[in-house]
């Protein structure tokens, strides 16, 4: 396998994470900047000039390697400004992401305008998270078209072919993959959702936490169908999220085709030394295995007896 060939990036948390870390360690870009981190621990919303600095300082920092910017990815009730129910049962079947994003589109437009403004500063790119159905893409594309229709009447340079993509973290984006294909240039598969909602698991409750499995059998499945539909139209898709940050994950990962990832600088050395030794046919050979199997405890057993022929001095 060629290295040039998996973009290893990283998570970015807004300015706790400096970007001299991410390219010591070898990062090629940002993979997913989470914005929703200027937004916390403020008594008021950042504003567009401060957005505006924020996304520009990263892209000048890392030059012409690749920065996606992740939209808002919050609930109501860490916004000052936005109504909170109180009464909500379940936050993460709420209002948030997207949706939240799109039920407030001055706020929503005020960032995609402060990210547009950033983008003639370095290789920026723009994703929606959580997105559920069709419309919801389109309604958000609807909402950038207009930041920046207003850039243009006021002559504010941007990048005219800023590149658009959406997180597949639910199985409903999974399922209509192929309809989105269509409509954004890049997909990133967001596997702490992705396997929440799979497996109807809350991770942060401790009295279910324990189902909560990147190794279950469902899940590999959404992941590879994912990949395969992706691929086969021809839309560059990665990976992020904790799954992907784990060398127990890389062999079977690279085997379902992915080839590009997003994890923590901190994870990044381990990820790169587990893909210099492995080859993409044995990958290949990993993942049709794992698919074949059962339950969590088998794969996850299966893939560590895996990882050990190839790396034993790694702990899993």
């Amino acid at each position: 396998m060629r290295l040039a060939a998996m973009q290893v990036q990283r998570d970015a948390r807004g300015g706790d994470v400096r970007v001299e870390e991410c390219q010591k360690r070898g990062a090629a870009g940002i993979g997913l900047y989470r914005t929703e981190f200027l937004f916390l621990q403020r008594d008021e919303e950042p504003t567009e000039e401060e957005q505006t600095q924020a996304y520009s300082a990263v892209a000048k920092a890392l030059k012409d390697q690749p920065v996606v910017l992740r939209t808002i990815d919050l609930g109501a009730d860490k916004l000052p400004s936005v109504p909170y129910n109180e009464d909500e049962a379940n936050p993460f079947l709420g209002l948030r992401s997207i949706r939240l994003a799109l039920r407030n589109p001055e706020l929503f437009r005020t960032q995609l305008r402060a990210i547009l403004r950033a983008s003639v500063h370095g290789n920026i790119s723009v994703m929606f998270p959580l997105v559920s159905t069709l419309l919801e893409l389109k309604h958000a594309k609807m909402v950038l078209r207009e930041a920046r229709e207003d850039l243009e009447e006021e002559g504010t340079p941007f990048d005219r072919d800023i590149k658009v993509g959406m997180m597949v973290e639910v199985p409903s984006a999974v399922m209509m993959l192929d309809h989105f294909c269509d409509e954004v240039d890049f997909f990133s598969i967001g596997t702490n959702d992705l396997i929440q909602y799979a497996l109807a698991v809350d991770r942060s409750n401790k009295d279910v936490a324990g189902l909560y499995t990147a190794a279950d059998p469902s899940v590999l499945r959404l992941i590879n169908m994912a990949v395969s539909t992706a691929n086969k139209y021809e839309v560059p898709i990665s990976m992020c999220g904790q799954m992907c940050g784990n060398p127990l994950y890389t062999m079977l990962l690279l085997g379902l085709g992915l080839r590009s990832m997003s994890v923590t600088p901190a994870a990044l050395p381990e990820i790169k030394q587990v893909c210099r030794r492995v080859d993409i046919p044995n990958c290949e050979r990993v993942a049709k295995r794992a698919l074949e199997l059962e339950g969590a405890p088998h794969i996850k057993t299966f893939l560590k007896e895996e990882l050990a022929k190839v790396l034993p001095e790694v702990p899993v």
